[in-house]
């Protein structure tokens, strides 16, 4: 993406703010207008009072000082409080788009995309975005009225001096465009550095359990030293380029300032200007070179800004791989059956995870699927609610190709318990609402007890206002389960899939989460994916899958009975 299409997008997200930046730029020509009548009182305030010493002037121009400097400091609030608010306003609607956009993905996307990557342009490329947005580009349009209204009253000063400036500024110019240059790489670098920053702290901090288990502490503390080392090196090469930026350009000013005042003393000297007006020209011309100085300093500011923002698009302009068609329905309420047709999926184009799947289920029906490990049970139950989309074939509800309905309505038909329990870092009550966030209180309390939940939830210290950490973390393996349950039957949602929802418990707790599983599972359609196949063993159906394909189906006795892979499963276990 070129810097041309680049700020042309920027445009239309600063565009719902324009009438804002319209009066920030009124209040910015007003400073400068200012500026320059500062200037042009030096050379009365020399010339009148301290060389013809007027006493009219005396009593007149403090007067005049103090109303330019007021009227100069209303505008300033002015302008940069509304450039303020258009800068937050752009980090909000920007990590509001990320936020909304990824979460449009497929389950393929976060597979594929790391963690820390997505924090970091949610959070540090955003920020970085909005310095560009409401401090760089604004300035750079406050820095050229000053240095446009500055150039003319040194003009109409003085002329034949002011060509000077015509030599400094290409002469300035040519380091501002090299550095700009410079920043762009080293912004992109550091970002993505600063990304994989954030995928080392968030990899450590959830996996804390492993590390110690393994007592790795000291690797991943040099791991991590070895990247931030990387960073810091970055960092320091933005910082020397930045620091050397300053005394290059004082120096090109200062031999700017010298020759001036070489040019400017011999008109004195000879007669044809007067110390009032050759100040007042000086004052004008160092006060107009401030802005250039300062756009090296904008410069670095808008090229991070700019390469941000080329990360920014890269994850926006990912387009879904799941989306509503258009003209799509939402699904009637299911009512008879849930078809595979030939289906078949592939991971990117790769082998084939699941080969033409042919299966329907009755409404009511408990299905359980079994199979080794990798055979493409959990691909198989992630494609009804449209987690991933088909390769080939089909899947119809009642009749209905689920991808000519919305995806919202598929999946409010749709209940999930699954072996990694996901809870959030709020309240039980808020844990268990996820599934309806509108529900009552009584409903809440009648989930928590038919998941089996609700004595060890009022033993807790505020019952269900009890806040339970990150995933849940202040209770036991069981007791999240039997949350997660909760939550589930708190959605009454007529399809429900368990993916190995007891797999990773002890026989105790085990046997609590179970008989929450069996209220759960009532009147609802259920396939459940089953890693301790006595669990199933009352299933009215079950289906192995062994290499992405359905080797055997039938009930437990029957497929005892033909002493094939499932009877080695079974043996085995």
């Amino acid at each position: 993406m070129d810097n041309k299409e680049l700020v042309s997008r920027l445009l239309k997200v600063v565009a719902p703010y324009r009438g804002k930046l319209l009066v920030a730029m009124l209040a910015m020509i007003l400073v400068a207008a200012f500026t320059g009548a500062q200037a042009w009182l030096v050379k009365d305030l020399l010339d009148k009072i301290f060389i013809a010493k007027d006493t009219f002037f005396l009593k007149l121009l403090p007067i005049v000082v103090v109303a330019i400097f007021c009227l100069k400091g209303v505008a300033y609030y002015l302008y940069t409080i509304l450039l303020e608010q258009v800068g937050q306003s752009v980090i909000r609607d920007f990590r509001l788009a990320i936020f909304n956009h990824i979460h449009r993905q497929s389950l393929s996307f976060f597979n594929t995309m790391p963690t820390g990557t997505l924090m970091s342009r949610i959070i540090s490329d955003v920020s970085l975005l909005q310095q560009a947005v409401s401090n760089a580009l604004v300035g750079l349009v406050r820095d050229f009225f000053q240095v446009i209204i500055l150039l003319g009253v040194v003009f109409y000063m003085n002329w034949r001096l002011a060509m000077i400036s015509f030599v400094v500024l290409p002469v300035a110019a040519y380091p501002i465009i090299k550095f700009g240059q410079l920043f762009r790489k080293l912004s992109t670098r550091t970002q993505e550095e600063t990304a994989n920053t954030s995928n080392i702290l968030h990899e450590t901090i959830t996996g804390s359990r492993i590390v110690k288990a393994f007592t790795n502490e000291e690797y991943e503390g040099n791991r991590f030293s070895r990247q931030v080392e990387r960073l810091y090196g970055l960092t320091m090469n933005d910082a020397r380029y930045r620091c050397i930026q300053h005394p290059l350009m004082e120096f090109i000013g200062g031999v700017a300032i010298a020759v001036i005042i070489w040019f400017g003393g011999l008109e004195v000297i000879n007669g044809t200007a007067t110390p009032g007006t050759f100040f007042a020209f000086l004052t004008a011309l160092i006060a107009a070179y401030e802005p250039v100085k300062g756009v090296t300093r904008i410069n670095s500011m808008i090229q991070r800004g700019l390469a941000a923002a080329t990360r920014i698009y890269a994850i926006l302009d990912i387009e879904p791989e799941i989306a509503d068609k258009p003209g799509a329905l939402p699904l009637p309420p299911f009512r008879k059956t849930i078809e595979l047709r030939d289906i078949s999926y592939r991971y990117n184009n790769e082998k084939a995870v699941l080969k033409n799947i042919s299966l329907t289920v009755a409404c009511g029906e408990a299905l359980a699927i079994v199979g080794p490990s990798g055979g493409g049970k959990t691909t198989l139950t992630n494609l009804i609610p449209r987690f991933l989309d088909l390769s080939e074939g089909s899947i119809l509800i009642d009749g209905t190709d689920i991808r000519e309905v919305t995806v919202s309505s598929l999946r409010a038909q749709i209940a999930m318990v699954t072996q990694q329990t996901i809870l959030f870092n709020d309240t039980v009550r808020n844990n268990i609402a996820y599934g309806d966030r509108l529900a009552p209180l009584a409903a809440i309390h009648e989930a928590a007890r038919a998941a089996h939940a609700y004595d060890f939830i009022e033993a807790l210290p505020q019952g269900f206002d009890t806040v339970i950490g990150e995933s849940g973390a202040r209770l036991s393996g069981g007791q999240q389960q039997r949350l997660s349950i909760a939550r589930a039957i708190l959605k009454n949602a007529p399809i429900l899939i368990l993916d190995e929802a007891t797999s990773a418990l002890d026989t105790e707790s085990e046997r609590e989460v179970q008989k929450a599983l069996e209220n759960l599972m009532k009147d609802r359609t259920t396939l459940v994916i089953a890693h301790r196949l006595s669990t199933i063993k009352n299933a009215s159906r079950i289906i192995v899958i062994k290499e992405g394909e359905i080797v055997e189906q039938g009930n437990h006795d029957s497929l005892m009975a033909l002493a094939g892979e499932y009877r080695n499963l079974y043996t085995m276990q």
